[in-house]
Formats: C-alpha cells, structure tokens, sequence
C-alpha cells in the first residue's frame, strides 16, 4: 500500500495551494511596482508640466485676485474689493453677454453640421483622403485663419463681397457691423474646428455595431428613424466629451478677436477673454484680471459639471 501512496520517481512533488497562492501574489506585486515604475517615468514630464504651467498659475492667480497688483509694485492685498468692483463692472457683464453670443452661435452651428458631416462619412464613404482633407482647416493657426477671412470679408476689396457683387448684393461691413461681427468671428471658428468636431463624432460611429443597423433596417427602420431611435443615443457619452471641449474652448475665444476687430466696432466683440486681456497688459490692472480669470474658471467648471451629469457622459448605451 506504501508503494500505491508514494509519488512516482521523476515528477515533481504538489506544491501546497496556500504556497501557489503566495507565489502568485509575489509575482503580480512585483509585476505591479514594474508597471508603476515605468508609469511614473512616463507621467513625471506631464506632471511637472502641469504643476509648473497649470496648478503653480492658478493658485498664483487666486492670491492675486485678492490684491492689487500693477506688475511694478508689491501686490497689496485689498481683500474682496476687486470681486465687489466685478459685480458693478458693466463692461464686464457686457463681454461676459457677448461670449455667450458667441458661445452659443459657434457650438450650435458647429455641433449640428459636425454630427451631419460624421455621418455621412460614416454611412457614404470610408476614404481616409477625404477625412484628411476635412481635417485641413484644423491644422492651420488660428491666427492665419482669421487673417484670411478678414482679408476675404474686407468691405471694398474682399472676394466675398466681389461674389456677392455679382448678385447685386451690396458690400457689407462683415467685421464692422456691430450685429454681425461676432456671427462672422463665430462662424469663421466654426469653419475651422468643424473638422476635428466631426472626426471626434465619426471616431464614436465606429464603435457604434453595424448589427444595430442592419437589424434596425430588417425591422423597417430607415435612415431617418436608426439616426434618432440608435445613433443619437449612442452617440451621448461621445457628444457630451465633445460639447465640454467646444464650450471651454468656445469661452477661450481671443486670438481671432485679437487680429481683427480688436474688441470693436464699439465693444461688439468685447469677449472675457479679450477684456481679461486689456485689463491685464494695457492698464496693467493684474489683481483685476486675475479676479475675472477666477471667476471664469468657476463658471466653465460648474458648466463642465452641469454638461456631464445632465447628458450622463459616463454611462452609454452600448453596455
């Protein structure tokens, strides 16, 4: 029986469970402080970056928005005055209206044409040309862009009033008038950021499954009907990324103002940024800038939050 019971000469005795166990958890730890390791060394330039660049001016600008500061004196602290002085800024509140203008003109227009535009990329066409030739507006400076159409938009010699011309339209002042300086600045932006928007969408139509399509379309469903009843909700965690971005991107509006119509015709295209901006190194008012620089990051924060929770940005449909 002895003979029966003992292991055969040549195979390795059973190692105890417990002991596998420890074995296997020593490996993942150490496999785990390899991954943190060369994680950490890959993050370290981001994160010096960010404390350096980011989270450094931030907390800098905070303080001073508790002073006044004119960059040739020490910062005096003054306590809540400058967040006093903000609530009975007109001009203030006036740019502040004005972004909102473009705001909404820049995301609404783009947003639409840029889920119109993924679609039918996504539906008609799989050229990676094309997508590259959508893309083309993005990869030019925002500054060269607005230049551009300033030139293009110039009341007496600008090709588009040229165009209209010959329709018997007469000029018009695209960047002078003070109703529509900023549907133009805005719709100039949109031309050149609907193309990264729309690859952003298309990126989320791939992920949608064809099979949601094809059984939509053995049920009847047409083209219309599959983009509200399956595209559409699908596409919520995609689109609710996407409309954060635009929106703080939309609120940072400065440098197509700063080219062209510089603030004007009579404070028509005043935005925050471009008030911010003369505030800071035209009067050198730094303390009440800085104060209006706070106040912009409370409210692109709490509309981040609102944007997030109300289209539900991290649960999807797909699940």
């Amino acid at each position: 029986m002895a003979d029966a019971l003992s292991i055969p000469t040549g195979q390795p005795a059973a190692v105890p469970r417990p002991e596998r166990v420890r074995r296997r958890a020593a490996a993942n730890s150490t496999t785990r402080r390899g991954d943190l390791k060369a994680a950490t060394i890959f993050l370290l330039p981001a994160l010096v970056g960010f404390l350096v660049f980011y989270l450094w001016p931030t907390i800098r600008g905070v303080y001073l928005s508790f002073t006044d500061y004119s960059l040739l004196v020490e910062p005096e602290w003054v306590g809540t005055e400058n967040y006093t002085r903000m609530l009975s800024d007109r001009v203030f509140w006036h740019s502040l209206l004005v972004t909102l203008e473009y705001v909404a003109i820049n995301i609404g227009v783009q947003t639409i044409v840029a889920i119109v535009l993924a679609v039918l990329l996504h539906r008609l066409t799989s050229s990676s040309f094309l997508r590259g030739v959508i893309l083309l507006p993005y990869l030019v400076a925002n500054v060269v862009v607005a230049l551009v159409w300033y030139a293009m938009a110039d009341y007496n010699i600008g090709m588009i009033n040229g165009v209209l011309g010959w329709f018997g339209v007469d000029p018009v002042a695209w960047f002078g008038d003070e109703r529509l300086a900023i549907p133009t600045i805005a719709l100039v932006n949109v031309w050149r950021h609907l193309g990264y928007t729309a690859l952003l969408i298309f990126a989320g139509l791939q992920a949608i499954p064809k099979q949601m399509y094809e059984a939509a379309a053995v049920d009847g469903s047409g083209e219309w009907r599959s983009f509200w009843r399956i595209t559409l909700p699908l596409l919520r965690p995609v689109l609710a990324m996407v409309l954060v971005l635009t929106v703080i991107g939309s609120f940072q509006i400065f440098d197509t103002i700063a080219v062209t119509t510089k603030g004007g015709p009579v404070n028509a295209t005043r935005v925050i940024y471009y008030y911010i901006y003369d505030k800071a190194f035209t009067q050198y008012e730094f303390g009440y800038a800085a104060t209006m620089g706070v106040f912009l990051i409370v409210v692109l924060a709490g509309i981040s939050f609102l944007q997030l929770r109300l289209l539900r940005a991290s649960e999807s449909d797909l699940s």
